[in-house]
């Protein structure tokens, strides 16, 4: 690569702003100049020569640079100079209605010349003002368009390979490469922008092209202007090298285009952190999803083969046994039970969790499931001296059985759990327009005042819903996978009030 020039390339003039011979003073003094000089000459030549008609060339030359005020005063100094040479003339020759005749064309003609010569500064000015209107319209299209090409849920390589594209449109160069500046080397993420163009892909690069000269902006020149380069920092990288070859448009362009795509960029890379420490946590979710599965699945087979010895014992397999020791292994079967039920919850969250569905949806008799919970919770119910009061309508909705049954025991046994001795458990089921609602109302002490957004969550115990604080949680997560909710309520009576709501199966 040739050796780098530390300027910008000049960037020649607009036709209309290039500098004329004279400036505005300059002008000024030559016409002021000349209005004595002809004035002058006007007075010392006969009136029939009408030399005055001369006046209105100085008019129309200071109105190519002075301001609308001193063209009005020259204007006005032209008409006094005709004025002061006819009243001279007429003194001295005489005034002949040829002369007056004369007189008054040439201060019409002064009055014209300046007339129109405001007009014409007034039509350039315009002219002037609607080009860089279009040329700022122009500009801002193309940014406009720069953002657009590279806006988007972009990773880095797309975002590099999308802006070398759109700046090559902006800037109108043959070519444009982005690349990652790494050791003095271009690396990935890496585009070139037409396909075809040389690329420097694993090139070193000279010094000069990688250190921005002293003095300069964001964007600098090299190879005698025919190369433009600029700097996009990244917050979790090298920085982007920007090499433009012989574009058309002004470094200012591309300097503005280059603050532009400066917070693009950072949301890009803010966008390949987010995306990675996703798919991290994802790899972590399916760690954590596996361990449950294979610790809920090893859990049970013990748990069980412990529970049949125990039942033997009981039964009288290994002979009479003391009451005490009955008694202990009635609690083990106790606690055996609790163990398995806590593996049927892991399971059933790791597969919630997951979005896995097990099985079809089936037409479930929501009446039957509830009674066989009651049924199975009747001797626990008993030793708690604990009652049920239901009142049942033959409802079904489309579901999986044996999670609607899960749903349904989860509310049944904290409301036991929670009931106090000698309570009364109500279970309603009814249906209300297009839903089947399940109530179950107990005299517990119900949920502590602030704990109730946090009731059907994860390992929130305590209270109503407390144990292992998975139960409330999965019976939410059920009921919104039938497309239904669950609800907790206290009413008036100081009783607590768990419903659950499912749509009814569609005739």
């Amino acid at each position: 690569m040739r050796s780098v020039r530390a300027s910008l390339p000049s960037t020649p003039p607009e036709p209309e702003a290039r500098a004329l011979p004279l400036s505005g003073p300059g002008l000024l003094g030559l016409s002021l100049t000349l209005i004595v000089l002809i004035t002058l000459a006007d007075v010392l030549t006969p009136a029939s020569l009408v030399v005055g008609t001369l006046l209105s060339a100085p008019i129309a030359l200071a109105a190519l640079g002075v301001s609308k005020v001193w063209t009005l005063r020259l204007t006005a100094l032209v008409v006094a100079g005709n004025v002061l040479a006819a009243v001279l003339n007429g003194l001295r020759d005489g005034a002949s209605p040829t002369d007056l005749g004369n007189r008054l064309v040439s201060v019409l003609a002064a009055l014209l010349v300046g007339g129109l010569s405001l007009r014409a500064r007034e039509a350039t000015a315009r002219a002037a003002r609607l080009a860089e209107e279009e040329r700022r319209l122009a500009r801002e299209r193309a940014l406009r368009g720069l953002v657009e090409a590279v806006s988007g849920p972009f990773g880095q390589a797309e975002f590099v390979s999308r802006a070398a594209q759109a700046l090559r449109t902006l800037s109108g160069a043959q070519s444009v490469e982005i690349g990652s500046v790494e050791r003095a080397v271009l690396r990935a993420p890496h585009a070139v922008s037409p396909a075809g163009a040389p690329a420097h892909l694993d090139t070193r690069l000279p010094l000069e092209v990688l250190a921005r000269p002293a003095g300069t902006g964001r964007v600098w020149a090299a190879q005698g202007g025919d190369l433009l380069l600029a700097r996009l920092s990244r917050p979790l990288g090298d920085d982007l090298l920007l090499l433009l070859t012989r574009p058309t448009a002004a470094p200012d362009v591309l300097e503005e285009a280059v603050l532009t795509l400066q917070p693009l960029l950072d949301r890009t890379a803010l966008l390949d952190d987010l995306q990675l420490r996703q798919a991290q946590l994802q790899e972590r979710g399916e760690l954590l999803q596996d361990l449950v599965y294979a610790f809920s699945h090893d859990l049970r087979t013990p748990l069980m083969a412990n529970a049949m010895n125990m039942r033997a014992a009981l039964r009288g397999a290994y002979g009479e046994l003391p009451a005490d020791y009955r008694a202990t292994l009635r609690h083990g079967l106790d606690a055996n039970a609790t163990l398995l039920a806590l593996a049927d919850q892991l399971l059933l969250v790791a597969r919630y969790e997951s979005g896995e569905r097990e099985g079809e949806l089936e037409s479930v008799h929501l009446r039957d499931v509830t009674v066989g919970v009651l049924t199975q919770l009747q001797a626990r119910a008993g030793e708690r001296d604990v009652s049920f009061e239901t009142e049942l309508e033959g409802v079904r909705v489309p579901g999986l059985k044996h999670d609607l049954r899960r749903a349904v025991q989860n509310l049944l046994e904290n409301a036991v759990r929670f009931s106090p001795p000698g309570g009364r458990i109500r279970v309603t089921l009814d249906a209300e327009g297009d839903e089947a609602v399940l109530r179950v109302l107990d005299e517990g002490p119900g949920v502590a005042p602030g704990r109730e957004a946090t009731l059907f969550q994860r390992f929130r115990a305590g209270g109503a819903g407390g144990g292992t604080g998975l139960g409330l949680y999965l019976t939410r997560r059920i009921a919104e996978a039938h497309r239904g909710r669950v609800t907790y309520t206290r009413t008036a009576r100081a009783q607590s009030v768990f419903s659950l709501s499912l749509p009814l199966e569609t005739p």
